[in-house]
C-alpha cells in the first residue's frame, strides 16, 4: 500500500527560533533538559533570565521585546531591508539582574559621546571620538550596575544613520580582526577562544574578548555586537586575582544579543 504523505514541515521561523534558543540554553554548559525546553519553547518576546542556582549566572528578570510605532517592522522582518531598530533604543537595553547596585551615571537613558569615548584608553580616544563626529551616530544609550562581588558592568547601543556606518565603524576600529581599540584599564586585550557565538540571533554579529594573565588590579572583559544599524559595546571588569567570572559575561552577551535582535 502507498505510504502516507509527510506531515507538513513548520515555518522557517519556527525553525529560526527554536535554533536560536537552543543555543542560548547549551552555550553556557552544564544545563538539563528541563531547562534546555523551557527557554526552546518561550515565545520570542518572552526573553528568559537563564537563571539556574548554583551555576555561576545572574538572575536577569523576565525579558520582552517592546512594543513598536504604529506600522513599523522589526529590524531584521521581511518589510525593514534597511535593518532600522524602529523601537525605542533606551528600551532594548538589557535590564540590571537581581541584587545589583545601578550605576548613577548610566541609567538606561541617553548618553554623550564624550561618555563612551572614556570607557576607551586615552591614545584611542581621539580617533574614536573623531569617528563617531563624522559617521552619523544618532544617539547612544547606556545602563551600568554592579554586583556583590564587585562585577561592574557597562552596556553602550550606539545606533547610527546606518548599517553602512555600523559597519565602518567595526571596520575601521578593527573590531574581529583585533580586540579592537584598547579600553581603560586593559593593557591587551585577546579574542575570547572560549566563545562560540552561542545565543547568535540570525543577522547579528558577536566579537568577544577579555584580558589575559597577568592582568592589573582588574581583569576587563568587552564585547561588540552588531545587529544592523546599532553596535552595541559590553564592559565587564572586576578586582582581585580571580578576575571576571566567563559565564555570567557570556550570559549578559547572549540576552543582549537577543533583545537587539
Amino acid at each position: 500500500m502507498p505510504l502516507p504523505p509527510p506531515a507538513p514541515r513548520p515555518p522557517r521561523r519556527v525553525l529560526r527560533a527554536v535554533a536560536r534558543w537552543t543555543v542560548a540554553a547549551l552555550v553556557l554548559g552544564g544545563l538539563g533538559a528541563g531547562t534546555a525546553y523551557t527557554i526552546t519553547s518561550t515565545e520570542r518576546t518572552d526573553v528568559p533570565g537563564l537563571a539556574t542556582e548554583g551555576d555561576e549566572r545572574w538572575d536577569f528578570p523576565r525579558l520582552s521585546l517592546p512594543a513598536l510605532p504604529p506600522g513599523e517592522p522589526r529590524p531584521f522582518s521581511d518589510g525593514n531591508t534597511a535593518e532600522v531598530h524602529h523601537a525605542d533604543l533606551r528600551r532594548l537595553l538589557l535590564p540590571a539582574p537581581a541584587g545589583a547596585t545601578p550605576d548613577k551615571k548610566l541609567t538606561g537613558g541617553w548618553v554623550s559621546t564624550e561618555q563612551l569615548v572614556s570607557e576607551y584608553g586615552k591614545s584611542a580616544r581621539p580617533a574614536v571620538g573623531d569617528q563617531l563626529k563624522e559617521s552619523a551616530l544618532r544617539h547612544i544609550a547606556a545602563r551600568g550596575w554592579t554586583m556583590p562581588d564587585g562585577t561592574s558592568s557597562r552596556i553602550y547601543l550606539l545606533q547610527f544613520n546606518s548599517t553602512a556606518y555600523a559597519d565602518a565603524f567595526r571596520d575601521d576600529r578593527h573590531i574581529g580582526a583585533s580586540a579592537g581599540d584598547p579600553l581603560v584599564g586593559a593593557a591587551r586585550m585577546d579574542l575570547d577562544e572560549t566563545w562560540s557565538g552561542g545565543g547568535k540571533v540570525e543577522n547579528t554579529t558577536s566579537y568577544v574578548a577579555d584580558e589575559p594573565k597577568p592582568f592589573g588590579a582588574a581583569q576587563v572583559r568587552q564585547a561588540y555586537l552588531v545587529a544592523g544599524d546599532t553596535v552595541a559595546l559590553l564592559v565587564q571588569s572586576r578586582r582581585g586575582a580571580e578576575g571576571t567570572e566567563r559565564v555570567p559575561f557570556h550570559q549578559t552577551v547572549i540576552l543582549q544579543n537577543q533583545l537587539l535582535g
